[in-house]
């Protein structure tokens, strides 16, 4: 008879677990700590992701925006020429009070207001009644969505160099037009009304299109249970746009008020472009040079950097005083709505 020769088993460790394994109180011991640590590194990616994302804006702004304007006004205050930059003496608020004794600077201070009257309020009233129009159904309207953004989306010196042609003294198409009416030709370029007036109709036909859109995008947002509500009441179609449409607007209508008064202040590419000796002294007497132009004037054609920078601090502050004008009638809006 064969002999069995069985191998006998190992033995087995007091607790009950098999050779070579980890107790089972470790295992789940390293799980939690793997599962600790991976809850720490999403906490932390949550808590710095954003911050990562947004960081590529904040560093090209420190370096493209802030930088620039703390350093502007730090040669504003110091006499400072184009041709060598890095030489500067200090003059402290010299460069304030000479442009304000200049009567260059008051003269495109007056320019400016001008034509930003000139403009934004035609631009306005045109806007309000093209997205008036287009807040009813038609047929095609995003088609004629696309039409009123293409002024925006046109280049600036394109359409400057059309308008040109068009107020052309002895060419033009707008004098041509006023021949046949029995009315002799103006000169756009060379006299200060009609310049101006040349100058904002370019403003009015590039950002009409655009302040039309956002009054749409107000009026579709407002219930039409006002419409009808005013509807069952008698309103004509004139009291409903009275009485429903521009109360439910005053926020917007106070926005584009704002944003175009700032682009207003900001005029330079329109000026510029329109004068026949293409430079920045905004025609033969400075008929419509604007603080912009003036500006430029100053920092790229006379070479004074130092007032430069001390006129675009000025503007700068023009434009706080504007936003603070702005924070306070919207608060008062507010508090009356």
């Amino acid at each position: 008879m064969a002999t069995r020769h069985d191998a006998a088993a190992p033995p087995v460790k007091e607790g009950g677990a098999a050779p070579g394994r980890p107790p089972a109180d470790k295992v789940e011991e390293a799980a939690r700590k793997k599962r600790a640590k991976l809850s720490r590194r999403w906490q932390r990616d949550m808590r710095w992701s954003p911050y990562a994302f947004v960081s590529p804006f904040f560093l090209l702004f420190l370096a493209f925006g802030l930088f620039p304007l703390l350093y502007t006004g730090w040669a504003s205050l110091h006499q400072v020429e184009l041709t060598a930059p890095t030489d500067m003496s200090w003059v402290g608020m010299r460069n304030y009070t000479r442009i304000f004794d200049d009567d260059f600077f008051w003269n495109a201070a007056k320019n400016t207001l001008t034509i930003g009257i000139i403009s934004t309020v035609p631009q306005l009233l045109m806007a309000m009644g093209l997205a008036h129009i287009l807040n009813y159904k038609l047929h095609g309207s995003t088609f004629y969505r696309v039409v009123m953004l293409a002024p925006y989306a046109t280049s600036i010196a394109a359409a400057s160099l059309v308008f040109v042609l068009l107020f052309g003294r002895d060419y033009g198409m707008i004098n041509w037009a006023l021949n046949a009416v029995g009315i002799d030709n103006i000169d756009w370029q060379n006299d200060k009304w009609p310049s101006q007036i040349a100058v904002s109709t370019i403003i009015v036909w590039r950002w009409t299109g655009y302040n039309a859109l956002i009054y749409l995008a107000a009026m579709q947002a407002i219930p039409h249970d006002l419409y009808e509500s005013a509807a069952l009441d008698g309103a004509s179609r004139w009291r409903q746009f009275l009485h429903v449409t521009l109360p439910s607007l005053r926020p917007t209508i106070l926005f584009t008020v704002v944003v175009s008064t700032i682009g207003a202040s900001q005029v330079f590419g329109e000026p510029l472009l329109f004068d026949a000796n293409k430079g920045a002294s905004g025609g033969s007497q400075h008929q419509f040079q604007t603080l912009g132009l003036y500006l430029y004037e100053q920092g790229w054609v006379n070479q004074h950097l130092g007032r430069a920078s001390a006129i675009a601090w000025t503007m700068f502050l023009i434009l706080i005083v504007i936003g603070i004008v702005n924070y306070v009638i919207s608060r008062r809006l507010r508090a009356s709505s």
